[in-house]
């Protein structure tokens, strides 16, 4: 693989990354592609791939990261059977820290009905179905890099803080950003954060306190003094604007960038190995908010890499024979204040405290107090002590019944945290695999209990007539549920097919009652709901048809101006025939679109009294050609009068 023309140099200053410049590097003319696999079936598959890619395959999810960082990684593949972690979580946790990753899965359908929701939004480009063949795959790598190839030059550059009155430094760290777009490379060093956004618009009664504290905090942001200089950094005056206003979501998004910034920069830190930067850029998080769910999550990474990191460094000193060096590592310093002991005193030491920790049920944590981390510890020192093995064998023991005791009781992500575990303390892979099927066929099993109970209370929700009212209790809430836990669940997909017809039906009954107002409502619940827009511009169109119907059936047009189809003449009274009485009626009337006539009324005549009923009976056996508006037929209201007069 061609390696960058110069890597960046970072330094930190007051906890401000700063970028430096650097020349443009040269980009490497093949493709390389990371593989998390096990599976030495679709190893050899990918070797069909030719020269035109560099195929990195690593066998364990903690060695991917290392793969991604620093080189130009822009597509994995990941074998779901390899995992120990959930593919779901794993896929969201590499888009998380690698948003330009493009990721592909292959797996089986249970796999892929796991991503359903991520391959919707594009978290997981494409799925493989295993076994996988060498064309499919070479289509899949293909499409995905060009979708890297289309994302990444587009991708807009965010804007950084910049380094005390050195602009430069600016135009240094878009530099970088330029290579990363050009050649997908991921740099070790920290990421410099996002500004705060600014609210545009402020409230009409503006509070020049709090204003003044929002636009310090801010320039301390985009200067890069984020957790310094002491009530001077952007975190405390956010933290100041927060208190004199904590209605205003300004300093509390000001917060959350800051928070989010030095997390990033920590894994991004944790990833390279630099255990203390990260640390300490956690804290800082932590300072900032205690219970941060972020911080939480990363204090416990880093407390295993540090575990791991320790153990590690023993190993390598007890194999070299350094055993003094190995004891000194593992206990943290060289102990002064007491007797050293040997080697054969310490792995005892270091077993009584496992044992004490499997007895209180600290197999795993804390970081570098439990058990696991004094078994590895005797274990650095004494890796054939058949107590030392013993002890192992103890621990896994205990982890599997963890294991076990959580798939019983149903709680598939408490028995994937403790499988993540057993991993780690050397099970077997085999093991490991049955029990993450296991796992998942209880996740399977919990997913598909929830669906059904969610799909009954829809039902009767719907059957109940409550499409979505009462908030919280209604067909549409119980839909959202659906929603959120399988988007493309059978269950699912009829549920919004029952719903967008309900409420198409409760729009066109509202349209067909004239309350349009009620009509617009369901028509935007229907709409909601996943009704085709045809069905809904058909019902729009039906509305808007009516209304202008209605608006012209109230007017009167003179009835000479419509095509009279059938002419009944009238009957001339006997009585005004005898008396030879002449005289007049005024009509009105309405053609029906099937051009019959309806709604007769009489509103003047002359005499009275004499010619209305024969007026009326006539006009009643009279058709016209119906009147038709935008291509439909529509009720029209005329007027005539109606002469009554004997020939000469």
């Amino acid at each position: 693989m061609t390696p960058l023309a110069e890597q960046p140099t970072v330094h930190n200053f007051a906890g401000t990354p700063v970028v430096s410049d650097v020349p443009r590097a040269q980009v490497p003319t093949r493709q390389s592609l990371v593989v998390l696999t096990r599976d030495a079936a679709l190893v050899e598959t990918l070797k069909g791939l030719g020269s035109e890619h560099t195929v990195v395959t690593v066998a364990a999810e903690s060695d991917l990261a290392g793969e991604l960082v620093g080189k130009q990684m822009g597509v994995a593949i990941i074998d779901a059977s390899s995992l120990a972690t959930a593919v779901e979580k794993l896929t969201d946790q590499l888009k998380s820290q690698f948003p330009d990753l493009v990721l592909i899965v292959a797996g089986n359908v249970n796999d892929q009905t796991a991503l359903a929701a991520q391959i919707t939004n594009g978290t997981v480009y494409r799925f493989l179905h295993k076994p996988v063949s060498e064309q499919r795959v070479r289509l899949f790598v293909d499409a995905a890099w060009r979708r890297h190839g289309e994302e990444i030059p587009t991708a807009a550059a965010p804007e950084e803080p910049l380094g005390p009155s050195r602009n430069q430094l600016f135009l240094g760290a878009a530099a970088v950003l330029a290579l990363l777009a050009a050649g997908g490379w991921f740099l070790t060093r920290k990421p410099a954060p996002a500004p705060v956004p600014v609210v545009a618009e402020a409230a009409p009664a503006r509070d020049a306190e709090l204003e003044l504290l929002l636009k310090k905090a801010d320039a301390a942001y985009a200067a890069g003094s984020l957790v310094s200089p002491p009530n001077q950094n952007a975190a405390d005056l956010y933290k100041q604007a927060l208190r004199h206003n904590s209605t205003d979501p300004r300093a509390a998004a000001g917060l959350e960038k800051i928070i989010a910034y030095l997390l990033s920069s920590a894994e991004s830190q944790l990833a390279a190995q630099h255990i203390d930067e990260a640390q300490k850029l956690t804290d800082q998080a932590r300072a900032i908010k205690p219970d941060h769910v972020r911080v939480a999550f990363l204090s416990t990474r880093i407390g295993k890499e540090r575990e791991r990191s320790v153990l590690n460094q023993a190993r390598q000193a007890a194999s070299s024979g350094n055993l003094e060096q190995a004891i000194a590592v593992l206990d943290g310093a060289a102990r002064k204040d007491e007797p050293q002991k040997k080697p054969d005193d310490r792995v005892g030491d270091y077993l009584a405290k496992a044992s004490a920790r499997l007895s209180d049920g600290k197999l795993v944590e804390p970081a570098q107090d439990n058990a696991r981390f004094f078994i590895e510890s005797a274990r650095a020192l004494a890796p054939n002590d058949p107590q030392v093995r013993q002890a192992q064998q103890q621990l896994e023991e205990r982890l599997v019944t963890e294991i076990r005791q959580a798939l019983a009781a149903g709680n598939a992500d408490t028995a994937r945290g403790w499988i993540d575990a057993a991993a780690d303390s050397g099970i077997s892979h085999d093991v490991i695999a049955d029990l993450t099927r296991e796992a998942q066929q209880v996740q399977a099993s919990a997913k598909a209990d929830a669906m059904a109970q969610l799909t009954l209370q829809f039902n009767n929700r719907l059957s109940q007539g409550k499409l979505i009212d009462p908030p919280n209790d209604s067909a549409k809430f119980y839909l959202a549920q659906l929603v959120q836990s399988d988007a493309t669940h059978p269950a699912t997909v009829s549920a919004r097919q029952a719903l967008a017809g309900r409420t198409l039906d409760e729009a066109k009954a509202a349209a067909n009652r004239q309350d349009y107002t009620g009509a617009k409502h369901w028509l935007a619940e229907t709409h909601d709901a996943g009704t085709d827009d045809a069905s809904i511009a058909a019902v729009e169109h039906d509305m808007a048809t009516a209304q202008e119907a209605a608006k012209h059936a109230n007017e009167v047009v003179s009835a000479a101006n419509l095509e009279l189809a059938k002419y009944v003449p009238p009957n001339y009274p006997d009585a005004a025939r005898r008396s030879g009485m002449s005289g007049w009626v005024d009509v009105q009337l309405v053609v029906r679109p099937d051009g019959t006539v309806t709604d007769v009324i009489i509103t003047g005549a002359e005499p009275a009294g004499v010619f209305e009923q024969a007026a009326v009976d006539a006009v009643k056996k009279w058709r016209y050609k119906p009147v038709e508006r935008d291509g439909h037929a529509i009720d029209q209201r005329a007027r005539l009068r109606m002469k009554f007069a004997l020939d000469k």
